[in-house]
């Protein structure tokens, strides 16, 4: 049967309903209505790609909603509830104008009404319903339960036309490029985002600012509607047509960054590679008014042998020189939110489980007192942060983090510099990450386990990895985009370090497709790579007269020295795999903080500046790539990201 092979759940002809009942926002006057908004990911996603919308393209969106509903929609013969923002009213439907996505309706009778406004009478209602023509939108109207089963694919198909509408349609989508597949250009990216929300898979800040971007949206498009539309209708010759037309084009480019911005967080892929910056509103104490510091002294049980290895070890006061003042926790958190500028945390053995944020924004220096693998501070709870770094010089070594059912990476350096040694790191979403301007120094330490990547280093930030382990993460190391003309050029510097068993590879640069007129000092080498992206296994990259050309074209003055001193010692000898890894990434940073520096003089160029400041224009990255290994990542050592 035709209807059958529409159907998503069930057949009609299976006695019964499969679907759960509800009472309407909790009015018993009311029937009770078929529960549908609890609906699971795979079922709206099979629904809208195998019965609704298939491969249509945007403009194509309302024919085929409405050719599913003639085939699923139960014509006449149900009531529903009528929901507006203001009541809420029984109707019983009589028809169904499938091509407006309309339901002919009259009022059931007896008559039920509920609204904050008692002007919402019988006759007012009666009067509403002849200017609406008694069409009313099946998104609006909520089925009425009933236990035979004949209306439950009426009851689901409103649902389908109501979530779409709702959460994933947008009022610009017919304008967009219809030569894609609808479907998997944006509603599965909007539905997978919808259920990470749900399902608490994203940072609160970032939901934040994907609402605040599409608010903005829509209110720009609302704006560049209503110009188009004034335009259209009014002289084209006129000084104010023309006047309107610019800021119609400033509308315009505004939009379509908004958009843009808007599938970058749409994209799962790309979300965390387009991040966002979280308002940091740690504010530091600074030096405690007696201007004493303070040792604090983390235990769960404390046992006189332990004390005596501590003041041995560590409250030796002939060590610091003067007498200690020393407080005694049971609780990490609660020692580092007693702290000032100056102090420190010496956490002793011990599992310490945590329901809350490490925000630290004083220098202090947070300890373990024993191995790493003995003192363990797992986080609980679905908090967005787990350790937030605003502090000038933080400190922190000898410890285990753990985390669990997390939406945000294990430590943030939001400003300042944090030095981690000696760490073991179990991650749940992303790493590290280190922000704009800030500085991260981590070595000796083991990371592992994030679903992103092991570490995040942002436009403008310092990062330096000595002797660590990042692997078994979605990728071990992720260069965020500094091209654009307001980023810095991060400072990087990666020796000894074992980057291995990492899903994708082991390290990323993300970076924009660049303009076809700013030449690529490096061409032939970054097809390579971007198609490449050397296998840690197999064939080393052969020295093509490409990839030699691409080393001659880096002048002295383009690169810091110790990245050109690199090179030239690469090219002398005949060098190993993993040798080969760490010319390759450094040679591509060098390559693209080069090209930046070529868009810059560009831009300058434009404005009439055709000297500048030899420091300006020398802010090349400087990166110190040796040493590392990279093994068993499951793309390759190197790879490039272009969005």
């Amino acid at each position: 049967q035709e209807d059958d092979d529409c159907s998503d759940y069930g057949s009609r002809d299976k006695p019964g309903t499969t679907l759960g009942r509800t009472v309407p926002d909790g009015n018993v006057l009311f029937p009770d209505i078929f529960q549908t908004d609890h609906l699971l990911f795979y079922e709206r996603f099979k629904a809208y790609q195998d019965y609704i919308l298939a491969d249509c393209k945007a403009s194509e969106v309302k024919e085929f909603t409405a050719e599913y509903l003639e085939k699923v929609l139960e014509p006449s013969g149900w009531q529903a509830i009528w929901r507006t923002n203001v009541f809420e009213v029984l109707v019983e439907v009589v028809d169904v104008e499938y091509s407006a996505l309309k339901a002919v309706v009259q009022l059931s009778e007896p008559f039920l009404c509920e609204s904050q406004v008692s002007t919402f009478t019988l006759e007012c209602m009666r009067e509403l319903l002849e200017l609406k023509e008694h069409q009313i939108p099946l998104q609006e109207l909520w089925v009425v339960y009933d236990e035979s089963g004949e209306f439950d694919q009426t009851a689901l198909a409103i649902e389908h036309v109501r979530f779409f509408y709702k959460c994933i349609w947008r009022t610009w989508d017919e304008e967009e490029e219809d030569d894609f597949d609808y479907f998997v250009r944006c509603v599965e990216p909007r539905l997978r985002l919808h259920y990470d929300i749900l399902e608490y898979r994203v940072p609160s800040g970032l939901v934040a600012d994907y609402q605040n971007l599409l608010s903005q949206c829509e209110e720009l498009y609302r704006k560049f509607l209503n110009l188009r539309s004034s335009m259209s209708s009014s002289d084209s010759d006129s000084e104010v047509e023309n006047v309107s037309m610019v800021e119609g084009l400033k509308l315009y480019e505004k939009i379509e960054h908004l958009k843009q911005k808007l599938k970058l967080i749409e994209n799962p892929l790309l979300r965390y590679v387009f991040g966002y910056q979280k308002y940091s509103g740690l504010q530091a104490k600074g030096l405690r008014p007696t201007g004493t510091k303070i040792t604090h002294v983390v235990s769960s049980t404390m046992m006189a042998s332990l004390l005596q290895s501590l003041i041995r070890d560590k409250l030796c006061p002939e060590s610091y020189g003067e007498e200690l003042e020393i407080q005694f926790h049971s609780d990490p958190l609660a020692a580092v939110n007693a702290c000032y500028e100056g102090d420190t945390v010496i956490i002793c053995p011990g599992r310490y489980v945590v329901d809350g944020v490490f925000c630290i924004a004083d220098s202090i220096e947070l300890e373990g007192y024993g191995l790493p693998d003995d003192i363990v501070i797992e986080k609980q709870g679905k908090g967005d942060n787990f350790v937030d770094c605003t502090g000038a010089n933080i400190k922190i070594s000898n410890l285990k983090l753990v985390q669990h059912d997390a939406v945000e990476g294990i430590l943030n350096v939001h400003h300042g510099k944090t030095t981690l040694e000696n760490c073991v790191l179990q991650c749940e979403t992303t790493g590290i990450t280190v922000r704009t301007s800030a500085e991260l120094l981590m070595k000796n330490s083991d990371l592992y386990g994030a679903k992103g990547a092991g570490v995040e280093i942002y436009p403008g930030s310092t990062c330096t990895l000595l002797d660590n382990g990042i692997h078994h993460c979605k990728e071990g190391i992720l260069i965020k985009n500094f091209l654009d003309e307001n980023y810095d050029i991060p400072k990087i510097t990666m020796v000894n370090n074992m980057i291995h068993n990492n899903e994708g590879y082991g390290v990323v640069l993300v970076k924009p497709t660049i303009p076809s007129d700013v030449k690529d000092v490096s061409a032939e080498k970054r097809e390579v790579i971007t198609f490449s992206l050397f296998p840690d296994l197999g064939n080393t990259p052969p020295h093509s007269g490409g990839e030699r050309a691409c080393v001659e074209g880096f002048k002295h003055e383009e690169l810091p020295e110790c990245v050109t001193d690199e090179l030239e010692l690469y090219e002398q000898a005949e060098i190993s795999e993993q040798t080969e890894s760490n010319y390759e990434i450094a040679n591509e940073l060098g390559a693209t903080s080069a090209k930046k520096s070529q868009m810059h003089k560009k831009r300058l160029s434009e404005l009439g500046i055709t000297e500048a400041d030899d420091n300006l224009m020398s802010q090349e990255m400087f990166v110190s790539i040796v040493g590392n290994q990279f093994k068993w990542n499951g793309k390759g050592s190197f790879g490039i990201f272009l969005f």
